[in-house]
């Protein structure tokens, strides 16, 4: 049924901070196993991954793009993901369907805000990884001090396997520490050599302290360490590839993509240590394992409008998949005809008959399919945990210039939304206007911007405005609330007594019942409790939505007529809305860490400029003749600072942001 059996499939992902290379790394990696015949750079807009205009405009990954190839037989499914913070839901729905996943890293930069952003994420869906650290051949490339910001930052067990031949522009390959061979690149022709004199005493050291740090980690590696004081290197490679797939370190290889070197190596540790569909647990409460003849489950993750349809991207977890099937839709309990299956090329697709557990295809036929849905067989349903959606937290108001292309907006925001579920739309109820929220002012222009050229639309929008949220510092105790409605037939009654106090550490809501012999039965109860989360929409300070609220409903009464669920939850609402107004509240706003890099001579006036804009410094250091702060600044005060920024440092400064949650509004 396959010409690649399951445990000869990796699944994987490409992960990285803006402009650490991960494009770069799968455009070699697709040039190199053959995938395509000449290599795509991002400066000249010729990558394959990322084949959207305004990818190419700008430079940046924007959509997470899927593409195949094949090494030492095996065949490799690989999603560029994109490494900008607007844009950090992308790499969400997709880490949350692939097996494992390169993290790739700058050599002069090291762990970068959103490389961090994108670990933790692999972190919380448990996907085992390897690091690569890219652009050893530019000034300032340290393999080392990478590593040690690994292990400071992201707080990983980190092994290097490799040693640089050679630094920054004499960068010429690598010597791998597990076969203690040298492998050296010359016009992008590797070489495999022994280990260079001049560095064979700093491998034999390295090679040691990487054979003591797995046999601390290893029970298997240890027995043999303590037996022979060494490890043999297929008993290395055995517990690198076991301590790979149970989370417990990570592997770091190193290499500069841009001039092809160090790829190669990083396909083989992609074989041998990244798991198969086969090494990760079953799905469907371990029910269902990744078996072609057991019955289907698929999550979709991913929608995409095309001008000749509609495709569904979807990761196979178990059972096969036929063009023609009829597949369940848990989440709206429809079926859904499948017309076609596709294995994707980024903007290519080619036809097959069949994808197995294991496989990442794109679907044509399902028509109301969403991201997050569980596909599976009629028979035998099961539903999958879909991958978690962001908050917006930036909103624009948008408006056909036209009045005749109304209908037509509305649409494509529909259209957006479906495709991409971080965009939220909604109508303003004071305004009557139509609202965009998004994850940052890129991720909005962007989406406007695709309204503007696959809709030919004339669109105006307002200037952007950022999500508050409104939270208790003093709350109230004993606030009673008797809901009585009598209008003939049944009444309603409830009667409740509530606490409001603030939430302690993080969350959103929480909620407890302290009330005792049965005055108020636990039906009544959730519904007080269904009240008050219906209360948290609108704040009393401006109708933001609450949060940090902790609720205990500590008294009622019922009446043995006209009390219901419904009487209890009306109550529960109204009684929350009066404590919140009699509670001392206060406005949130969403904060970023923004990392600024600059010469050194604009240091003064950007760090003028960041406390102009409410920014606390938390970090400056000097690095490579640049200066490069970190601050947390107001969401609200980074609306148009990139081109502050290059006006005040002729355009040499740069800067990343990643969220920072929220805090009290001073401003």
């Amino acid at each position: 049924m396959r010409a690649f059996p399951n445990p000869r499939v990796r699944n994987l992902g490409i992960l990285a901070h803006v402009d650490a290379g991960k494009t770069t790394v799968t455009e070699r990696i697709l040039f190199l196993t053959g995938a395509v015949h000449k290599r795509g750079e991002v400066h000249d807009g010729t990558t394959v991954t990322d084949f959207d205009p305004q990818e190419r405009e700008r430079g940046i990954t924007i959509s997470s793009a899927a593409v195949s190839a094949s090494w030492d037989g095996h065949r490799l499914a690989i999603v560029d993901t994109p490494g900008h913070v607007d844009f950090s839901d992308e790499v969400e729905r997709a880490l949350r369907v692939l097996d494992g996943a390169v993290a790739v890293f700058d050599a002069v930069a090291g762990v970068e805000p959103q490389s961090e952003t994108v670990w933790r994420q692999a972190d919380r869906h448990g996907v085992p990884r390897i690091a690569f650290v890219n652009k050893m051949d530019r000034a300032g490339a340290d393999l080392d001090a990478t590593v040690a910001s690994m292990r400071a930052r992201l707080g990983a067990v980190v092994l290097p396997v490799q040693l640089p031949v050679g630094r920054e522009d004499g960068f010429r390959g690598v010597v791998d520490l597990v076969r203690m061979r040298a492998y050296v690149w010359d016009d992008g022709v590797r070489t495999e050599t022994e280990v260079p004199a001049r560095l064979r005493q700093e491998a034999l050291h390295r090679r040691r302290d990487l054979e003591e740090r797995v046999a601390e980690l290893h029970p298997d590696a240890l027995e043999e360490f303590c037996a022979t004081d060494a490890l043999s290197g297929a008993t290395l490679t055995r517990a690198l590839r076991a301590l790979t797939l149970d989370g417990t370190a990570v592997m770091v290889l190193c290499g500069a993509a841009y001039r092809d070197r160090g790829v190669e190596p990083l396909l083989d540790a992609i074989v041998a240590y990244l798991p198969s569909p086969l090494d990760r647990p079953p799905v469907g409460g371990g029910e269902r394992p990744a078996d072609p003849h057991a019955p289907l489950v698929a999550l979709a993750f991913k929608v995409h409008a095309t001008p000749t349809g509609r495709m569904t991207y979807v990761r196979v977890y178990a059972g096969a998949l036929f063009k023609g099937d009829t597949v369940l839709d848990t989440a709206t309990g429809r079926t859904e005809r499948v017309s076609r299956v596709l294995r994707v090329q980024a903007d290519r697709t080619s036809e097959v008959s069949v994808a197995l557990a294991g496989d990442v295809v794109a679907l044509v036929g399902p028509r109301t399919v969403r991201a997050g849905a569980t596909l599976c067989a009629p028979h035998a349903p099961v539903v999958l945990e879909p991958p978690v959606t962001a908050a917006p937290v930036v909103s624009v108001a948008v408006e056909a210039r036209r009045s005749t292309d109304t209908g037509r907006l509305a649409a494509g925001l529909a259209r957006l939304a479906e495709e991409d579920p971080s965009l939220v739309v909604r109508t303003d109820p004071e305004t009557g206007q139509t609202v965009l929220s998004g994850l940052g002012e890129l991720h909005l222009e962007v989406a406007v911007e695709r309204l503007r050229r696959d809709r030919d639309l004339e669109v105006t929008v307002g200037r952007p405005r950022v999500a508050y949220r409104e939270t208790v510092v003093r709350g109230v105790t004993g606030l009673l609330h008797r809901h009585v409605k009598q209008d003939g037939g049944a009444g309603q009654f409830a009667h409740v007594a509530l606490d409001v106090a603030p939430l302690d550490g993080e969350g959103e809501f929480a909620f407890a019942s302290t009330v005792t012999g049965g005055r108020v039965p636990q039906e009544y109860v959730r519904a007080v409790e269904a009240g008050c989360r219906d209360a948290l929409a609108e704040g009393p300070l401006g109708g933001h939505p609450v949060t940090g609220v902790r609720v205990t409903l500590t008294d009622g009464a019922t009446h043995p007529k006209d009390s219901s669920e419904l009487a209890f939850r009306t109550a529960g609402r109204a009684a929350l809305r009066e404590a919140l107004r009699a509670s001392v509240m206060t406005l949130l706003e969403p904060v970023a860490e923004v990392t600024v890099t600059v010469p050194a001579e604009s240091f003064g006036p950007v760090l003028g400029d960041l406390a102009a804009r409410r920014g606390r410094v938390a970090d400056s250091r000097v690095r490579g003749g640049t200066s490069v702060v970190t601050a947390t600044v107001p969401l609200a005060e980074l609306f148009g600072y990139a081109s502050r920024l290059r006006g005040r440092t002729q355009g040499r400064g740069t800067f990343t942001t990643r969220p920072a949650g929220y805090e009290p509004c001073q401003g």
